[in-house]
């Protein structure tokens, strides 16, 4: 095991292990399509559907290559995070595979909803306050009382090499294709798709998306280092969090360009997905089809993979109500 997971980077032989290593633990996700949103867009969309993952979100990928290339001894102290969300489902998820601890620490303001997601899979649940200091003297007070392997949500290559699969299948399942669009928030599904895509399909252009109110990957792109936001505020809850060195490695390397939408946007965008796609996926998913709606000039004519990264939505408080 690296003794530094945040500074190695991740290879196409990590992406190759990766995929071998967690095939038992994850679905092969289904790619949809939709003439409506051709027409509306004027591309050929092909949505790449990982709210169908185990655990309902493409981060059960990553968490099942850190989990599973554990030595023995390691995985017998379990492992830890501190997340709010998908993260910690997809970890506590990929720990009872392997039947070892698994601790989140999360804000006690998160949703009891997504901390029951956590229990439910057989994780503790460790609280904190909802702020960066209290979080990581809360969570390093649980590795030092357990001495669990920390598997953080993105910036760690064993996650980045998890992450990755998504496009290999992506390109198997639809050839040709020009550009992949994923949404943006710490970068791991980003740096991930340039991961595979750089190697295997090193045509296909890489694009992020973001929302406009946590635009801090932006921002960074245009300055040329990274910029971080402490709270940003926007529906799409899932890219709240700043990019960190290994996933600023590949967005700066590799990623064409990150397009912005409006909160308004995203939501239409949503609804749009849920009305012709007939599939439940969360705000930050719909993140992607929101640009291309509205930079129709980049996409026309092109056939572009669209990451939908996740399912997890608290269906009693939909952005529309």
């Amino acid at each position: 095991m690296m003794e530094d997971a945040s500074m190695y980077i991740p290879t196409l032989g990590d992406m190759r292990a990766a995929r071998a290593r967690i095939t038992p633990h994850i679905h092969v996700t289904p790619v949809l399509t939709s003439r409506m949103l051709d027409e509306l867009s004027g591309a050929r969309l092909f949505f790449k559907c990982e709210n169908f993952q185990k655990a309902g979100a493409f981060k059960a990928r990553g968490a099942a290559n850190a989990v599973f290339g554990l030595s023995d001894p390691q995985a017998a102290k379990g492992v830890a995070t501190h997340s709010s969300g998908n993260h910690g489902t997809c970890l506590s998820y990929a720990a009872k595979q392997r039947r070892i601890p698994c601790t989140v620490v999360m804000p006690r303001t998160a949703p009891q909803a997504k901390k029951d997601a956590v229990i439910g899979y057989g994780g503790r649940v460790v609280e904190c306050e909802p702020s960066t200091s209290s979080r990581e003297a809360v969570f390093a007070d649980v590795v030092a009382e357990t001495g669990a392997e920390f598997v953080h949500p993105y910036n760690d290559y064993r996650v980045i090499a998890g992450q990755a699969t998504c496009s290999a299948e992506l390109i198997e399942q639809v050839e040709g294709l020009d550009a992949v669009i994923a949404p943006i928030g710490g970068g791991g599904m980003v740096s991930g798709t340039c991961l595979t895509l750089a190697g295997l399909a090193p045509h296909t252009k890489i694009y992020a998306a973001e929302p406009e109110q946590a635009d801090d990957a932006y921002r960074s792109f245009k300055a040329g280092h990274i910029i971080a936001d402490d709270a940003p505020n926007t529906v799409a809850d899932g890219l709240k969090v700043p990019l960190k060195e290994l996933t600023w490695h590949f967005v700066q390397k590799h990623v064409i360009d990150i397009l912005t939408a409006s909160e308004q946007e995203i939501v239409d965008a949503m609804k749009l997905i849920w009305k012709r796609l007939k599939i439940v996926m969360e705000p930050s998913s719909a993140v992607p089809l929101a640009t291309i709606l509205k930079n129709p000039e980049i996409f026309a004519g092109k056939r572009v993979g669209v990451i939908i990264t996740g399912g997890n939505v608290d269906l009693d408080k939909l952005p529309w109500n």
